[in-house]
């Protein structure tokens, strides 16, 4: 199966990415992009049966830091079989 994990700063974190973003953005011309963030996607193809259980705890011990960052997760369906 597909899954794809969301992974963010927690509201409050400073984000000096994203803020290097919008000022490019401006500086650009861009006008109305009142505050930007930059998180990561992680898409994993993984055995079909795989728990919920199983994705959150890789989830809290290696794909996000769970002392600043919040995470989602998206299951898109079967992989295609090879």
């Amino acid at each position: 199966m597909k899954v794809r994990v969301l992974v963010r700063l927690k509201p409050g974190v400073l984000d000096p990415q994203g803020r290097a973003v919008h000022h490019s953005l401006e500086g650009l011309g861009f006008e109305g992009v009142e505050n930007v963030r930059i998180g990561r996607v992680i898409e994993m193809d993984l055995a079909d049966g795989t728990s919920e259980a199983a994705i959150d705890d890789m989830c809290q011990k290696l794909l996000a830091n769970m002392v600043i960052e919040d995470y989602s997760i998206e299951k898109l369906g079967q992989t295609e079989p090879a």
